[in-house]
């Protein structure tokens, strides 16, 4: 077998692994990746050795996708909304801990290019991993969140300039560094100018002519050829690739055309940045490493208390408050994933060494790793260096109307419609929602919310369940609505609850928990389509709705179990997965031929004989005793295994 492959299928494997290790343990995806490339390094595995130029091409090429869909989530209205924090603390934040940092590496005897190097590499920090982990805790609409994301979209727009400056750093010499850096802003600000010129003035015809086509596989391929044709202009007037990229991703963000460009490359981008990390792995000197390792925590623990005192100095000028300054510090205490392509492009261009590129890697491996339990503590830190008590966030709550006639758990789409319906008629409500940013955006649009669990007691009590006479569970979550039932019967036994399903899978459950009714959302639909059609097809309002009733009366019967193909949604649903429909032709000598249904066994098998079709004429629920001919087809319903065992026994008998 090849020996390229069996690399590729051997990285592939520890890769897969080693991101579902990180996910189990909380910890980003950058970080299974430079576990990997450290794995399959020189050092141990060494894979790839014959290959190394090949992967550090796809690595390019990762990056340059990466700075493509950074352009295109690239907002200067966002931006200009948020001015003064972004051009304030985000400034502030840059400029005092690149130069911090710079004149400390001049200190221990760097040059001036690995100084500014390594200063801006440090004053980055992971705007991937801060957003994310922020926005999984619901806090990304507070007030010390906001001033961190200020901070960190200043410091996306900074790597720029560092893209453009790094490349000719390796070529000047300490007393023409000044000139140099002048000279590749100027060509850079000509590169762009011109890029940006294209960009306003095809881009949008070229799009526009591509989406007319309505084909998919050409509009990505458009996208993935824009994307490397910038890359490549700026590539070829000495700048960095990743430059074009952003650039051509910014000139399509503000198009109609923007979530589709990065629902379509975000595949490519990840994988390829996945390569760009393992490489960035691979580099790292487990000797350097290992001979230096308190040396890495101490210059860890150093770079954590210098971010979050500058980040404090900075906000300090703004006249920020004090906890949100701490809070926000210690959020962005971590050195950032563009810190690595930093470390990549200086190393590449021989600014940095390969002991300055390990030790820094491993600093920021190790940083990364930390920063969701020191995002998780940012609030209560900040409270301790205030000596502040924490305040009592929770809103006051109010109902809607007068006197809450129901209580609605869950404000999602479901639940705020219920809301709008019982505002249009005047009748009061009650709601209840865990989810802190839409309780937040609620309230901000002079909606009353409740915030908490509502399975909780006093929660329940507060959101007066006594006083209500209806309570309708929104939520799609069958354990925890088994558990809000339980906690209102416990509260009030005579209180009616609906509760809102999906599909009716877990129906019985609902009912033997409480439920006065469950309605699931897809078959009630479908019922609705259903009778619009019979109406329109003659039959009379009576006979229609007697069906319906009929229909919810037996469970949904016949609106269960259904052909699978391949471009349909139940392909995708793991619930209809469970029970899908299959037609069984029995052919000429099929082991069926002649044998009485119940001969089969299929009911023992777990497995529903929905029909059975016979000379063009359909017999629903066939009886047992029925004998099956040549040429008859038996329609049955089941799971997918139960189903093919079944098939494979009418036809074979095994």
């Amino acid at each position: 077998m090849n020996q390229t492959f069996v690399s590729i299928l051997v990285l592939m494997i520890i890769s897969t692994g080693l991101i579902w290790i990180f996910k189990r343990l909380s910890l980003p995806p950058i970080l299974a990746y430079l576990v990997a490339g450290i794995l399959i390094g020189p050092e141990l595995l060494n894979f790839f050795s014959n290959n190394i130029d090949a992967m550090h091409l796809a690595g390019e090429v990762g990056i340059v996708f990466l700075l493509f869909t950074l352009g295109l989530e690239f907002s200067l209205a966002k931006m200009l909304a948020m001015r003064h924090l972004v051009f304030g603390v985000g400034a502030g934040q840059m400029l005092l801990t690149t130069t911090f940092f710079a004149a400390i590496a001049m200190f221990l005897g760097q040059n001036i290019s690995a100084a500014i190097v390594m200063g801006a590499m440090l004053a980055l920090s992971s705007t991937a991993i801060v957003i994310k982990t922020i926005n999984e805790q619901g806090r990304l609409n507070t007030s010390r969140s906001q001033l961190a994301i200020s901070v960190l979209l200043f410091q996306d727009v900074a790597v720029v300039p560092f893209l453009i400056v790094i490349p000719l750093l390796a070529s000047s010499g300490d007393t023409s560094i000044t000139i140099a850096i002048l000279l590749a802003l100027l060509k850079g600000v000509v590169v762009i100018a011109v890029l940006l010129a294209a960009g306003r003035w095809l881009l949008p015809r070229l799009f526009n002519e591509i989406a007319s086509a309505k084909t998919d596989e050409l509009f990505v391929q458009t996208t993935i050829v824009v994307a490397l044709l910038a890359a490549g202009v700026t590539y070829a007037a000495g700048l960095s690739m990743a430059l074009g990229a952003f650039l051509a991703g910014m000139m399509l963000s503000e198009s109609q055309y923007r979530h589709q460009i990065e629902a379509d490359i975000r595949p490519f981008r990840d994988i390829l940045m996945g390569l760009f990390f393992i490489t960035v792995g691979m580099q790292v000197n487990l000797t350097v490493v290992t001979q230096n390792w308190h040396w890495i925590l101490l210059c860890l623990l150093i770079i954590i208390v210098v971010k979050v005192l500058l980040v404090k100095a900075a906000a300090y000028f703004y006249h920020a408050n004090k906890a949100d300054a701490w809070a926000a510090g210690v959020k962005l205490a971590q050195i950032g994933e563009f810190s690595f392509v930093l470390a990549a492009l200086a190393f590449e261009n021989g600014v940095i060494s390969e002991y300055l590129s390990s030790m820094l890697i491993s600093i920021g491996l190790v940083s990364m790793a930390i920063t969701p339990w020191l995002i998780d503590k940012s609030d209560w830190l900040a409270m301790k260096l205030t000596m502040q008590v924490e305040p009592n966030v929770e809103p006051i709550f109010t109902a809607h109307g007068n006197k809450p006639n129901v209580l609605i758990l869950g404000y999602g789409r479901v639940g705020q419609s219920i809301g709008r319906m019982l505002k249009l008629e005047g009748l009061g409500y009650s709601v209840i929602d865990s989810d802190p940013v839409r309780v937040h955006e609620t309230r901000a649009a002079g909606e009353s919310i409740f915030f908490g669990d509502a399975g909780n007691k006093a929660i329940l009590e507060k959101a007066h369940i006594h006083d209500v006479s209806l309570t309708i569970v929104t939520f799609d979550e069958h354990t925890k609505a088994i558990s809000v039932i339980s906690a209102i019967k416990h509260l009030n036994a005579d209180m009616q609850v609906i509760v809102r399903t999906r599909k009716d899978y877990n129906a019985k459950a609902l009912y033997d928990a409480g439920a006065l009714q469950v309605v699931p959302e897809v078959q009630e639909g479908s019922l609705m389509l259903i009778s619009q059609v019979l109406h329109y097809s003659g039959l009379p309002m009576s006979r229609i709705l007697k069906r319906i009733r009929n229909e919810r009366k037996k469970g949904y019967v016949h609106m269960h179990g259904f052909f699978p193909g391949e471009t349909t949604e139940i392909t995708f649903d793991s619930k209809d997965k469970l029970e899908f429909k299959h037609a069984v032709v029995i052919a000429e000598g099929a082991y069926a031929v002649g044998k009485q249904l119940h001969m089969l066994d299929i009911v023992k098998k777990r497995v529903q004989v929905v029909s059975l079709r016979r000379d063009n004429q359909d017999f629903d629920n066939p009886s047992m005793a029925t004998v099956l001919a040549e040429n008859d087809v038996l329609i049955i319903s089941g799971k997918p295994r139960r189903v093919e065992r079944v098939e494979k026994h009418i036809l074979d008998g095994s």
